[in-house]
């Protein structure tokens, strides 16, 4: 098992190193964008739902559901509960959006390095060509990687969200 970790720990990092720093960046990003995914899928699977009793236990135990004020009342808890409820998503979207960005940014610089070895030592040195080339490619292909499965699951969060939003709207009827 020790070995499989090792063997799985080295292919991660050949193929960071051949990345170039840029990929190091990718990773960085991707990482910050999943850590802000999974808190909101655990505030909307763990924390939300108590919520969502409190405001309809608060609503219940009111006297008054029908005047203009608890229609008022009845908005302004909703209004929190949908910033509560998309509180970091801009953040995670942004980071979402971000990724090809930075990929775009490691094709640059592959391809700066590529051209460097060029003017150097011309073109017939195709080994040196190569690991510019492998620089330009590898954090464009982790960039769009990266970005598509933020959307997909930013996507998920976000109509999870609406339907949590829906449902809590629903439970506090108003005549």
């Amino acid at each position: 098992m020790m070995l499989f970790l090792m063997d799985i720990l080295d292919s991660v990092r050949g193929f960071m190193a051949s990345g170039g720093d840029v990929l190091w960046l990718v990773a960085g990003v991707l990482f910050l964008m999943w850590v802000l995914m999974l808190e909101r899928y655990w505030y909307l699977n763990w924390v939300f739902p108590a919520k969502h009793k409190a405001i309809i236990a608060a609503w219940d135990a009111r006297e008054d559901s029908t005047s203009w004020y608890a229609h008022r009342i009845r908005e302004a808890w909703m209004s929190q509960a949908k910033q509560e409820l998309n509180a970091g998503m801009l953040l995670i979207k942004t980071l979402v959006a971000i990724c090809p960005m930075i990929g775009l940014l490691g094709t640059v610089t592959g391809m700066i390095q590529v051209f460097d070895v060029m003017a150097v030592h011309g073109t017939s040195n195709a080994r040196m060509m190569a690991a510019g080339i492998s620089m330009a490619t590898m954090p464009t292909m982790a960039g769009m990687v990266a970005a598509l499965s933020g959307v997909f699951f930013s996507t998920r969060l976000d109509a999870k969200m609406k339907i949590s939003l829906e449902k809590l709207k629903d439970s506090l009827p108003h005549h």
